[in-house]
């Protein structure tokens, strides 16, 4: 960094070297997702404890959590794309109006959900299973993470606003301690220790929705504190319908893709549980697993946007295409050592979950066919966030669309029809040969009409 650029007060990612700005950027960010990642296994492990149905009701949770993320983080892409735009162009009134602007649609995605919470969790349990233990379970778990969803959905947005602004040590900090809180208050409200009253999978969702307000009231005050680039003002605040526009033109097409990936979850989760609720469990089992390979990508595409977002304000395209090729062979590392883990340790990782000689004669194979498509999805995820952050997410949401709904779900049911389970499976490899060549097709799309016109 030269020292007229010093002077200048330039911001880090016009300047330096894209291989450590990436990893500057990202390693904080695909850290504090490791530590998410197993706050949420650790989660499943303990209600595996209290016995198999259990952990049935909190897998069959996860198509409403799915919807719940993919608002705030939907949202939050939005602003996260829109905000590191307009810093790279040197318009604050932009950037502060985006943050603002964020900020209120975030309360607007949790009263939409104090109403799911209140009056759509069991009716979305009792379509699911006929089971009472199973609807009684999942509604005293899902109903408290909904009605109390204020703290991931202001996580999300302050978090972004300090990813937006390069600030992604910050991030790690908030989300590394939201993460231990809910472990540590786990197995105390759980089972009951410390004096507690054992409040089963209700204490789960207390211990998550804790750490999620711990976490987003300590990154609000690092907005405050640290955060220069961006002034929250609130006095005069006005929903501005322009800038909601934008994020959404960019966010919109995150949301349905995640959203999505739930309609993918519960139709599966239909199909599976005709084979036995055990095959249920093996499939909300996995998706606590593969979080420990996705969200450290994740994390790397929360790096890589705002560095792209930047640059392409600033019209840099030597720096854009340097970032995308990293972020490519990182992310193809990472998903690769995933596989290897999967196929190596599948039956220490079932045991992890208490699980029964039948959940693990179902589970192995599940996690051996399902990781193939790892390395394979590695590239899909890295271009689907440059779709996103070149203002063309609507390419993302087309491929998640194709992927899980035209082609995983209706091959899941087709192999279904075999009898055996294990060929379910084959519908993850299958869907992501499909999802490369779409995404392949998309890139050299976008790289022809906006790239190499930078």
């Amino acid at each position: 960094m030269s020292q007229d650029e010093i002077a200048a007060g330039e911001n880090k990612m016009g300047i330096m070297s894209v291989n450590r700005l990436l990893l500057t950027m990202s390693l904080p960010m695909m850290a504090s997702m490791l530590v998410q990642a197993l706050y949420n296994i650790v989660d499943s492990i303990f209600v595996s404890r209290i016995s198999e149905n259990a952990l049935t009701a909190v897998s069959l949770a996860f198509p409403i959590q799915s919807v719940m993320i993919a608002m705030g983080a939907g949202m939050g892409v939005g602003v996260n794309a829109i905000l590191s735009r307009s810093l790279g162009e040197k318009d604050y009134n932009s950037v502060n109006r985006s943050a603002l602007n964020g900020i209120f649609l975030s309360l607007v995605n949790y009263i939409i959900f104090v109403f799911v919470g209140i009056f759509a969790v069991r009716p979305f349990y009792m379509s699911q299973t006929s089971d009472p233990e199973i609807i009684g379970y999942g509604t005293d778990y899902l109903t408290l993470v909904c009605c109390l969803s204020f703290g991931v959905y202001f996580q999300f947005i302050f978090e972004r606003l300090l990813q937006s602004t390069g600030r992604t040590f910050a991030t790690m900090i908030t989300q590394t301690m939201g993460a231990v809180i809910n472990i540590i208050l786990d197995p105390i409200f759980i089972f009951g220790l410390l004096g507690m009253p054992a409040m089963g999978v209700k204490g789960a969702a207390l211990a998550t929705v804790i750490g999620q307000i711990v976490a987003a009231t300590f990154a609000f005050i690092l907005n405050l504190r640290i955060n220069t680039d961006i002034r929250l003002r609130f006095s005069g605040f006005r929903p501005d319908p322009d800038i909601i526009k934008k994020i959404y033109s960019v966010g919109l097409p995150s949301i349905i893709m995640q959203s999505i990936g739930s309609i993918m979850v519960y139709g599966l989760n239909k199909i599976l549980i005709a084979f036995s609720s055990t095959a249920t469990a093996v499939f909300g089992v996995y998706f606590k697993l593969q979080s420990f390979v996705f969200l450290p990508v994740f994390g790397l595409n929360n790096g890589m946007v705002p560095i792209l977002a930047y640059n392409y304000g600033a019209r840099r395209r030597d720096r854009m295409t340097g970032t995308i090729k990293y972020a490519i062979i990182y992310a193809f590392i990472i998903m690769s050592a995933g596989t290897a883990v999967f196929w190596i340790f599948a039956d220490k990782l079932l045991i992890l979950f208490a699980a029964s000689d039948h959940m693990m004669s179902m589970g192995i194979p599940a996690l051996r066919i399902i990781s193939i498509h790892f390395p394979i999805a590695s590239f899909c995820i890295i271009i689907g966030s440059v779709f996103q952050a070149l203002g063309r997410a609507v390419y993302s949401m087309i491929n998640s669309i194709m992927r899980q709904v035209v082609v995983l779900l209706p091959v899941a049911y087709l192999l279904s029809l075999t009898g055996n389970v294990n060929n379910v499976w084959w519908s993850f490899p299958i869907a992501e040969i499909m999802s490369f060549t779409v995404t392949t097709l998309f890139l050299l799309k976008i790289n022809r009409e906006i790239i190499s016109k930078v």
